[in-house]
């Protein structure tokens, strides 16, 4: 009987797992989890602590139970200490100190990643809180109940930052982000940064942009955080939120090459350096689809896709990923914001000639109320027309997170604006116009 060892029990290792269960009902398939919550959404994180989730258990994809039931083994709160990989085998720790040797046939490695600590003293201060796996997420929750604050200072204008300033701002805390940066939501262009900027403001949240957040110390009952130049706030709480990094500290430790950012590298197969071990998702290196190079970018979907992926070759298959887009929709308060693709900024320095054009319609026909303006950014290359990028807000009635898979879809099949006008998209008033939004877009760049 093979046996397929997984470390890590979030997407990429379920995915890559289930997907071995499908197409081998025989082999024997064990995921080392270094927590108790396999599979679990942590995308979902701010939806629960802002209330729209009601129980994080909510959160699973799938239960532990669902997991065994397909006759997957799991062992939680157990970490992989090292890999030993002449003689294939795994050492694993469980949290009461019991070590356990696992051979393997294959391994697949999906250690994800982990909060970023940036270099400000005094994160180890009783209520400075990181937010990345479901244990930070309850702890977090516990002292919101038990001290129910005032006011939060939110480090970092990224995405889970701007969703958690939401969700506190839910829960009645006065929210101030500082931001790094000369502007927050930067995976967008800046005219939407103002636009994101501007809402959150309307809800009260403060946006400080241009400051370097430098300590964190306790002043009279409240946490003081300094930045430079020239800010000092207090607060009753800090959420430290400014990205990821890949885990690969054990991988790098068993010879397995790293690259970008020093995500595992892999080919697209999903096949490391060392021949029969796998590796996918936030500690591992995507292919771009359009400039054909490695990068990081860790997202819930492309784990999802290299686990299956994984899974399949581990069954004999010869499945390849054909790369991400960095497709990505938020959402805050009754804002969506959409983005795939390159910008103006990422096509030139990919060596294209793009332009992108600006264009803001109703998202359908505005006989039919409530109708919502929407703005569309799309990018191209002025020589070939195919379109290279896309980034959408708007109402969250307005199918946003529809339309920018629309134009993800577009871009992954080297679709051109004339083509794309001609796509037969639906139509009904309530829903659209007889030319999509998208299209009016294309018809603009053209």
């Amino acid at each position: 009987m093979n046996k397929i060892v997984i470390i890590g029990g979030s997407d990429v290792g379920v995915s890559a797992a289930l997907r071995v269960r499908e197409l081998d009902k025989n082999t024997k398939v064990t995921i080392v989890s270094n927590n108790r919550f396999p599979n679990y959404s942590i995308c979902g994180i701010p939806f629960f602590l802002g209330g729209e989730v009601k129980d994080y258990k909510d959160l699973a994809h799938r239960t532990a139970g669902d997991i065994t039931a397909k006759g997957i083994e799991l062992m939680l709160d157990t970490t992989a200490s090292e890999i030993d990989v002449n003689a294939k085998k795994v050492t694993a720790v469980s949290k009461d100190g019991v070590k356990t040797i696992l051979e393997y046939d294959k391994l697949v490695i999906g250690t994800g990643g982990k909060s970023i600590k940036p270099a400000i003293s005094g994160t180890d201060l009783p209520g400075v809180y990181f937010m990345r796996w479901i244990d930070d997420c309850l702890d977090f929750d516990k002292y919101l109940k038990e001290n129910t604050p005032g006011s939060a200072v939110i480090v970092g204008g990224g995405y889970i930052g701007l969703e958690m300033a939401e969700a506190l701002i839910r829960r009645g805390v006065s929210v101030s982000v500082i931001e790094f940066a000369d502007r927050i939501l930067t995976t967008v262009d800046r005219e939407f940064s103002e636009v994101v900027k501007q809402k959150l403001e309307e809800k009260g949240a403060r946006i400080i942009t241009g400051k370097a957040v430098r300590s964190i110390t306790r002043r009279s009952g409240k946490l003081a955080v300094s930045a430079a130049p020239e800010l000092l706030l207090e607060a009753n709480c800090v959420l430290i939120a400014v990205g990821a990094v890949p885990e690969t500290g054990l991988a790098r430790e068993a010879g397995i090459m790293t690259g970008v950012k020093d995500a595992i590298k892999v080919n697209s197969r999903m096949e490391t350096n060392i021949q029969g071990i796998y590796a996918g998702g936030d500690c591992a290196e995507s292919l771009h689809n359009i400039t054909n190079l490695p990068v990081y970018i860790a997202l819930g979907t492309t784990a999802h896709k290299h686990g299956r992926i994984i899974g399949e070759n581990i069954c004999g298959a010869d499945s390849v990923y054909k790369g991400t887009l960095g497709t990505q929709s938020i959402k805050l308060f009754d804002t969506v914001i959409a983005r795939t693709g390159l910008n103006d900024a990422e096509a030139a320095a990919a060596g294209f000639d793009a332009r992108t054009n600006d264009l803001e319609t109703w998202d359908h026909k505005v006989y039919y109320q409530p109708a919502y303006k929407i703005r569309i950014r799309l990018t191209a290359d002025k020589m070939t027309k195919r379109i290279l990028g896309c980034q959408i807000i708007g109402s969250i009635e307005a199918e946003i997170s529809k339309r920018i898979d629309i134009a993800a879809m577009a871009i992954h099949n080297k679709i051109t604006v004339p083509e794309f006008i001609m796509m037969d998209l639906s139509y009904t008033p309530p829903l659209s116009s007889p030319w999509d939004p998208l299209q009016m877009a294309a018809q603009a760049w053209e």
